[in-house]
């Protein structure tokens, strides 16, 4: 099983990323997904997560009203919208599946991916 997350970067804040989260080896249309960060000297915290079909998200409340998670299980991707960019926001991004749909905020997932950097300037 691989996750790759991709699509970070170096923006100003007010800015806008989006980040993807490419899944193979597994059936991807079963497994909810969700996007975590970790930023120097933190702990790795929640900010969203997608359930199997895409019906349900839910958002931390750092985020709400700035990212959108989506997917295209037709392309095993997962995407983390990110606007409005703090820079607090900065943070290694990562993704991870899970079999089942996990309590919001929770960091224990089946399947972990290598995270990519988003670097937030003000």
């Amino acid at each position: 099983v691989q996750l790759q997350a991709s699509g970070g970067g170096s923006v100003q804040a007010g800015g806008s990323l989006r980040l993807s989260c490419a899944a193979s080896g597994l059936t991807f249309r079963t497994y909810a997904v969700g996007w975590f960060r970790q930023a120097p000297g933190k702990e790795r915290e929640f900010a969203a997560v997608i359930s199997w079909s895409g019906g349900s998200t839910h958002y931390a409340d750092s985020v709400k009203g700035r990212f959108t998670v989506s997917r295209d299980n037709a392309k095993n991707t997962v995407y983390l919208q990110m606007n409005s960019l703090k820079p607090e926001d900065a943070a290694v991004y990562y993704c991870a599946a899970d079999p089942s749909f996990p309590p919001c905020g929770t960091v224990w997932y089946h399947y972990w991916g290598h995270g990519t950097q988003v670097t937030v300037s003000s």
